[in-house]
């Protein structure tokens, strides 16, 4: 019983708590980081060119668009990427996007709303319908490109994120085909705590009140208490995964500046929306292409195979869904591959040349 309580607390400490809170950064201080600071090496064969767009809520979203030097002037196929969540398109999704350019495709890393270089007041929030709205806008920008057929759209999402991937890929019919890579359900988690140890009405009333009682202290000193990034230092005793986290974005392999993993994190209330919105409500009508990847060692797991088996579960469109779990890898090693080059690049290729077409 007491290990279970420490990991639960470590759990909380790595993904949305921490035991130091800061003041979240205006926009205006965001934008001043460094902006050329990116975790990945781009491929030579690869151009990054900044790119902005606007979602239906009148946001301007900030994005890179990496496009192979050799891609013909009509006709590409393209794809979407963000994760994970509360990272930034200078991490893991522009390594995605860039690697997927090196491989023929257009690719857009994007920052959702009230993150990184996009725009959107409150800082440091998320919404499971304006995030949601991100992916679809990310799909109109993509759209109307000329070098890109508008018949050959795709999306990456990582973490977090991917739940709101799935809602969106159920919603936009535009989209070919979806990966969804070490992906968290927030809406499941954010309801029912992790493991789903906190399944109860009891236990969300609780939660509830706390977020409440937030709330009203938040408008009482006119600013945002953060719950904290990834915990830092690491306790002796952490847990193997949250050393994974640990070392991906509070070290030079993954850090970045406007990353709320690597600092401060999301706001307290942030996941208040989340609590009362199932995701993966309506998962089983996708009719186009689903790739889920998840790392047999990863502690989230669970969530990507039991979007899968929402997914497929009485569905009449199974046929071009896929659940692949990758031999040994951890939730952080399908970020950047981690010292075993876990992220299976040919079956990501393959799936999208099928199904993108």
């Amino acid at each position: 019983m007491k290990q279970t309580k420490t990991i639960c607390a470590f759990l909380a400490f790595a993904a949305l708590a921490s035991a130091v809170f800061a003041k979240p950064k205006s926009n205006k201080e965001e934008k001043m980081s460094t902006e050329e600071h990116y975790t990945f090496e781009l491929p030579a064969e690869v151009v990054r060119t900044k790119v902005h767009f606007k979602n239906h809520f009148g946001i301007e979203l900030a994005g890179d668009l990496y496009t192979p030097r050799s891609a013909p002037k009509k006709g590409n196929a393209a794809v979407a990427v963000a994760g994970p969540f509360g990272a930034v398109k200078e991490q893991a999704s522009g390594l995605y996007a860039a690697t997927m350019a090196s491989r023929g495709f257009v690719a857009l890393a994007f920052d959702p709303s009230f993150t990184g270089e996009s725009g959107g007041e409150v800082r440091y929030m998320n919404s499971p319908d304006i995030n949601t709205e991100d992916f679809m806008a990310a799909v109109d920008f993509l759209s109307v490109q000329k070098n890109i057929d508008p018949e050959k759209i795709g999306i990456i999402v990582m973490w977090g994120w991917g739940g709101m991937a799935l809602n969106t890929a159920a919603i936009d019919t535009r989209i070919k085909a979806t990966l969804v890579s070490t992906m968290y359900d927030m809406s499941r988690i954010s309801a029912n705590g992790y493991f789903d140890s906190a399944d109860s009405e009891e236990a969300r009333y609780e939660a509830r009140k706390s977020l409440m009682a937030q709330r009203t202290e938040d408008f009482k000193n006119g600013s945002y208490k953060l719950g904290g990034g990834v915990v830092d230092p690491l306790p002796v005793d952490a847990p193997q995964f949250v050393k994974d986290y640990h070392a991906y974005y509070k070290t030079p392999r993954g850090y970045h500046e406007r990353s709320l993993n690597s600092n401060g994190g999301w706001n307290v209330t942030a996941g208040t929306s989340l609590m009362n919105t199932k995701l993966l409500a309506y998962s089983s009508e996708i009719r186009n292409a689903v790739l889920v990847i998840h790392g047999e060692k990863a502690h989230s797991r669970y969530f990507g195979e039991d979007a899968f088996k929402n997914m497929t579960a009485g569905s009449k469109y199974t046929a071009n869904k896929e659940l692949l779990i990758v031999p040994n890898a951890t939730h952080c090693d399908l970020y950047d591959g981690g010292e075993g080059n876990f992220i299976p690049w040919d079956k990501i290729e393959s799936f999208f040349k099928t199904y993108v077409k």
